[in-house]
């Protein structure tokens, strides 16, 4: 019994640490956002001043209407929408289809073919974005949307996850499906493809959150201002590209309304996903 108080006594601190950290997690995660919301919807004016702005002073939509009429955010939103919404479909298709070949087919040298591809995982983009613009410009991508899209199909990581998950599959669901002379295509399709909406869902969101956000590839690769994405536009809203100071060129509460409405799309894909993000995220626990 008194062992029995002392382990409530100590789950009950716990409870405590626990929903502590939870709130100090919440207000730093909140606190960020809930400040950009509220400059957004602030007057030119009040958005300039200086300190973190946790209510209105006045409540003002101009910073969205600044946004659309000034700086026509609507041509980058479609640019960003296009880029990644193609890119993203065909890297998640590829990576199934590279991961589903790992699982299934007996390759020469499997091995060392599944450790250059997590290899790759550990390089870091940036240091390749020379040879890419090098690369790029020898076969005339630059200022293309077919280079922003190219140049990030092939993931390492969205291979690796969709082999993971593949290998939670039973074997004997594609044994029993040749015995009855289907072939692969269809056995991928068919099969794993519908088993595997979960992973698939969990690499389409974190990939189309990568390339959303992404600012260095664009920024290589795009010069041309009717081709800018979403974060080169509001790049150059924040560094005025004319000046030496970095002053910045557009009011603050249009920057903030530009984030907020490049938050917009994922919030939504994230409504539609987060029934598989889950289930995907756990990927590889569950094993035949």
């Amino acid at each position: 019994m008194k062992g029995e108080l002392n382990k409530n006594k100590v789950t009950g601190v716990w409870r405590i640490l626990f929903l502590v950290l939870t709130v100090i997690i919440f207000v730093i995660t909140f606190l960020p956002m809930w400040n950009v919301i509220v400059v957004s919807t602030s007057t030119a004016l009040d958005s300039s001043q200086s300190g973190i702005k946790l209510w209105w002073n006045q409540f003002s939509m101009e910073g969205f209407d600044y946004v659309f009429r000034v700086t026509k955010m609507a041509r980058p939103f479609l640019n960003s929408f296009l880029v990644t919404t193609i890119g993203t479909v065909i890297q998640v298709i590829l990576s199934a289809l590279a991961g589903y070949v790992l699982i299934q087919k007996d390759l020469p040298f499997k091995g060392l073919i599944t450790s250059f591809i997590m290899t790759t995982m550990m390089i870091p983009g940036d240091l390749t974005l020379i040879s890419v613009y090098q690369l790029n410009k020898q076969l005339s991508l630059l200022n293309s949307y077919q280079g922003l899209i190219l140049n990030g199909l092939v993931s390492g990581f969205s291979i690796m996850m969709m082999r993971n998950y593949f290998n939670t599959v039973p074997y004997s669901l594609a044994e029993s499906a040749r015995m009855d002379a289907a072939g692969e295509l269809k056995i991928f399709s068919s099969i794993y493809m519908p088993i595997s909406l979960p992973g698939l869902g969990t690499v389409f969101f974190m990939e189309y959150v990568g390339k959303w956000n992404s600012i260095m590839l664009p920024a290589t690769l795009i010069t041309d201002e009717s081709k800018y994405t979403l974060p080169l536009m509001l790049k150059q809203m924040i560094l005025s590209t004319g000046s030496t100071s970095g002053t910045a060129v557009a009011p603050d509460n249009a920057i903030m309304a530009t984030i907020v409405i490049s938050t917009v799309p994922l919030l939504l894909i994230y409504i539609f996903a987060q029934k598989f993000l889950m289930e995907g995220l756990n990927m590889g626990a569950v094993k035949e």
